[in-house]
This record gives structure tokens, sequence and C-alpha cells, in this order.
């Protein structure tokens, strides 16, 4: 099914509480609304083109994989949309398979990152100091070598939106001892599952991006999961060590921009139609391998 594409997302009568890179948030009352749009940022500006169906990849992935980790507590609601409440069944045409309810909860002020392949700022700061955030590792390893066993690589976000690497220590500091505890043990199990599914699908998962978040004392997985613009997706059938493998995520677009005379900085540049449409079907591979289905 193809979802129309939504840049922007406005529900009259409905509060919108924020409006984050890619989702919108609206409040329900008891519940929040989760929309994700087709836009896509690179290098943490925003971009002018809308990547189609991009939005409902990550919704409809995220949905899959809470569902699938039923075992462990998170926000998700529901991404059915005729169960829906009836104040927003006139806005189905920007809403369905593209949003999602979730519960209200205080998130943690720490990103869960897990790392099982060196690659991105991990193999920057490893050719410097042999270790990823304060975890030694192994001398000898290159680009993309897989990691001994995953490592919680916990990060922050800085008052310019750019993410922060902590180490453990720090992690504990802010979060306390028995927080920070669990929600390590809960990443690297969700990773590990996730890993292990995708595997058989073909895809390695490099690293991968969690959130949680507290209601009422309850530790919840929050935001998404396990998606193409919190992880590192890599095809098996492409994959080398010593080398930046192709990935089912934007890295496409960030390696069209690396070319450009641009600093990175808004106003981004337009992308050509070529670039968009490899980027939008690098997105539906990774939800149909993953999956087994398409989009609805």
């Amino acid at each position: 099914m193809q979802v129309p594409t939504q840049s922007s997302i406005n529900l009259p009568g409905i509060k919108k509480l924020r409006s984050g890179k890619v989702r919108e948030v609206f409040d329900l009352g008891e519940t929040l609304l989760f929309v994700a749009t087709d836009r896509l940022s690179a290098f943490d500006v925003i971009l002018p083109d809308p990547i189609p169906q991009k939005g409902a990849v990550l919704n409809q992935l995220s949905a899959f994989w809470f569902k699938r980790f039923d075992k462990i507590d998170s926000h998700f609601v529901t991404a059915n949309f005729d169960a829906f409440p009836k104040n927003l069944q006139s806005f189905r045409a920007q809403l369905a398979g593209r949003s999602m309810i979730v519960r209200k909860v205080e998130p943690l002020p720490v990103e869960s990152v897990v790392r099982g392949y060196l690659a991105g700022s991990g193999w920057k700061e490893y050719q410097q100091s042999h270790s990823v955030c304060g975890e030694k590792l192994p001398a000898g390893l290159k680009l993309a070598s897989p990691l001994p066993e995953p490592i919680f690589t916990p990060a922050t976000k800085s008052d310019a939106g750019h993410d922060l690497n902590i180490d453990w220590n720090e992690c504990r500091r802010i979060l306390g001892n028995e927080i920070a505890e669990r929600v390590r043990g809960l990443s690297l199990q969700i990773y590990e599952a996730g890993r292990d599914h995708a595997a058989q699908r073909g895809i390695i998962v490099a690293d991968t991006k969690f959130e949680f978040g507290t209601v009422d004392g309850e530790l919840l997985l929050i935001d998404e999961c396990l998606t193409p613009d919190s992880s590192r997706f890599w095809p098996k059938d492409q994959y080398a060590i010593g080398q930046s493998p192709p990935s089912f995520d934007k890295q496409f677009v960030r390696d069209y921009l690396e070319t450009l005379d641009w600093n990175k900085t808004p106003p981004a540049p337009k992308l050509p139609r070529e670039v968009i449409e490899k980027t939008s079907a690098k997105y539906l591979e990774a939800f149909r391998r993953l999956t087994s289905k398409e989009l609805t």
C-alpha cells in the first residue's frame, strides 16, 4: 500500500506537543499520538525533500518489534488505526500506517547505544584509543570488525542536539546504579534478539540506539525500536571487514551530501530524484526483509 507522503502533520482540534526531526507528538489525554513524517535529517539538519514511505516504514517496523518483544514492557499501545479514538478517525489519510498510540512516560536523559561492530564514531574513537566510550577493545580490529561481544555505549544529548558519548560511570551517575544496570541489561537483550532475527533475513545489525522512560516507577522501552533511523543495518551479502558496507539507512543521503559544497548548516540542499527514490527503496527493502510483509 502506498501511504501518502507527509512532510508535516497538523490535526485541527488535537493538541500538538512537539515536532521532532521526524515525529510529531500529539496529546490525547491519558496517551500520546506519535506520527512519523517522511522528513529526513542529515548532520542534524532537516532536508527539504521528504522520502516517500519512510515514515510508514519507521512506524510499522517499530510496531513489529514492540509486538515481537511483548515480554519487555514498552510504551506501545496500538498502531491499528481502526482502534484509534473516534476524534482521530477523520484524519485517516494523514495518520493510517504512520502513527501509533503510546503511553505517557518520563524519558531517561541517557540514550542506550549497543554496538556489535566497529563503525561510525566508535571506529573513530577506537583508532585513537583502542576503546569505545571507555570500553577497552582488542588491538588489531578494523573498520566493520565484529566486536568480541556487543557493548553498551550510552550517550546524552548536547544543547545543540548532537549525541555525546559517555562512559559507564557517567551513565550510572546520571541514572543511578539500579536503573543504569537495568537499562544496560535490557538494551543488550533487545539488541541480541533483534540481531539474531535480522541475521536470518540477511541483515547485520551493526549498532542501534534505544530509549527508555519511566512511569510510576516502571521502566519502559520507548520512542522507536530497531529501525533504519535508529540502527546501522548492513546487507550480509555485501559485508566485508575493512570497508564500510552499504546500508539500509540514510547513509546513502549522507554520502551524496558529502560530495557537495555544503557547510552542514541550514538551509540544506535539495536532493536529486534519484537519491530520493534510492533512499526510499532502501527503507522499504529493510522493512520487507525484517517483517516478511508489505507496508499496510
